[in-house]
């Protein structure tokens, strides 16, 4: 099969004109006419996961974060970004990513997570336009199957996203306090864009990724609280997700090979 054809069911999954206008989509490095029989996912392309695809023999990487989100003027070692494309080419494998298009369509990302904290009653957090009836963008809103602590709620972000730790920034002392919390945003990712959105829709917390300390602390401030539970740590999901995406549109035509899941960064 060949490496456009990969391409066409991906846009048939999440399209690449859903992405951001500030995202890179697409095929960012290889051939378009490349024949593809394995695909190696992963959430970021690094040294490590490129040597990985090679080390496999693989055709095709997918990945859901760009390499490349800026222009690039040259392509030498000189650079992580060089090093890791003449790498890809010199392997020849056709490197994909999908990002913000994942992140936004109907049944992806946001929906995946919105789906593991059992939200109900969910919208688009913040819409990006509208496709055949259905609005699609970042995040969702909705509501947890029950009124809970945000103890409590942080455990449940652990246990269901499958984390050693989450940071939560709220008002109480745990268990203690009688606050109890129903309206719920999740936003995967870098969310630190998404405080201002989800308090004007009504969330009593927001569970995102990359939240500094004054993002924090202010919106605490402003009556909502944040679970930060790490960039990785919510969209870790897209290499099982895409996994069982590609097995079910090909079956036993493209042999699928992922990363395992490693988290960037310890805490100890």
């Amino acid at each position: 099969m060949k490496c456009r054809e990969i391409i066409e069911h991906l846009n048939c999954l999440a399209p690449e004109m859903m992405a951001c206008s500030w995202d890179n989509p697409g095929l960012l490095a290889g051939r378009f006419e490349k024949e593809v029989k394995k695909i190696y996912l992963a959430l970021d392309a690094t040294d490590q996961v490129i040597l990985a695809a090679a080390a496999a023999g693989a055709d095709m990487l997918i990945t859901h974060h760009p390499l490349i989100f800026k222009a690039v003027k040259k392509v030498n070692d000189g650079d992580f970004i060089g090093r890791r494309l003449v790498a890809l080419l010199q392997a020849d494998i056709s490197y994909y990513a999908m990002h913000t298009n994942f992140d936004s369509a109907p049944g992806c990302m946001a929906d995946m997570a919105a789906e593991k904290m059992g939200l109900t009653d969910t919208h688009v957090l913040e819409p990006e336009g509208e496709i055949d009836g259905v609005v699609y963008g970042i995040g969702k809103i909705g509501n947890l199957e029950k009124e809970v602590s945000l103890r409590e709620l942080a455990g449940l972000v652990k246990e269901r996203f499958g984390l050693e730790a989450v940071t939560v920034y709220g008002e109480g002392d745990g268990d203690t306090c009688s606050k109890r919390y129903l309206r719920c945003a999740i936003s995967p990712g870098s969310g630190a864009s998404m405080v201002d959105i989800a308090i004007k829709k009504g969330a009593q917390v927001l569970i995102t990724g990359d939240i500094g300390h004054h993002e924090g602390i202010d919106s605490v401030a402003r009556g909502m609280a944040v679970i930060d539970a790490g960039h990785y740590g919510l969209e870790h999901g897209f290499v099982e997700f895409m996994e069982g995406y590609l097995h079910r549109r090909f079956g036993g035509e493209v042999e699928v090979m992922k990363e395992e899941k490693r988290f960037p960064g310890v805490v100890y």
